[in-house]
């Protein structure tokens, strides 16, 4: 039996239809998992996840979060001075990719409280150094639906394509971007791709500092967008 979290642990969900399957298995895994569901606005959501808690740090994982079935929570430290949030990296459902994407995080409680609201990567707003560790620690199981394929492919590849905001090198995000865009097997492959490649449509057309980059923290506005494609 593996040992239980040494830190509370929420977990996120919105509209997606795995999530309860995924809820259970990260609680076989973690032991308590408290749960968010339904707040609309991703910065408000992970905002609200630090009120859920009483210690320092807090584990959070998203409901496209599949954690591995050798994942040992009690290995994880506390973070060290200045640092925000760790993330553990997921292997990508569809195309094989292996980074941060929908990784598992672990967060300063109070740098989610401090949050900027200028992100928009809404985690990247966190004040302070964000750690990558080389561990696999699940995948990630965005493409869930059609819909939630798009979403997820539209999301990160606009974001790659205006520029990563953890310092990811250029070089490496497009050949990220071409990975996204152009593979993938398995369910609602070509949805991802059809989202990824739209999201870097949007990159080219909207300005970096333009306001509608906040968009992608808001389902609504991302659902009509998926609507207009279809």
């Amino acid at each position: 039996m593996t040992p239980p979290s040494p830190f509370d642990v929420v977990f996120l969900s919105y509209d997606e239809p795995l999530a309860d399957a995924l809820y259970a298995r990260l609680s076989d895994t973690f032991g308590r998992v408290k749960r968010l569901h339904g707040v609309h606005g991703m910065r408000r959501a992970y905002q609200l996840t630090a009120e859920m808690v009483n210690g320092d740090f807090l584990f959070i994982a998203d409901a496209d979060f599949e954690v591995a079935a050798d994942y040992n929570p009690s290995e994880a430290g506390p973070l060290d001075a200045g640092v925000a949030m760790r993330v553990w990296r997921t292997v990508n459902a569809v195309n094989g990719l292996v980074y941060g994407h929908g990784g598992l995080k672990l967060c300063r409680r109070q740098a989610l409280r401090d949050m900027r609201d200028d992100a928009v990567d809404v985690l990247a707003g966190l004040p302070g150094r964000i750690e990558f560790t080389p561990t696999v620690a699940g995948r990630t199981r965005f493409n869930q639906s059609a819909w939630h394929a798009w979403r997820a492919g539209f999301r990160e590849c606009a974001m790659l394509a205006r520029g990563c905001e953890y310092g990811t090198a250029s070089a490496e995000a497009q050949a990220r971007l071409e990975v996204w865009t152009r593979t993938g097997t398995g369910a609602y492959a070509e949805d991802a791709r059809r989202g990824a490649r739209a999201g870097v449509a949007f990159a080219a057309d909207t300005p970096p500092d333009d306001g509608m980059w906040q968009n992608l923290n808001d389902p609504a506005w991302l659902a009509r967008r998926y609507a207009a494609s279809r």
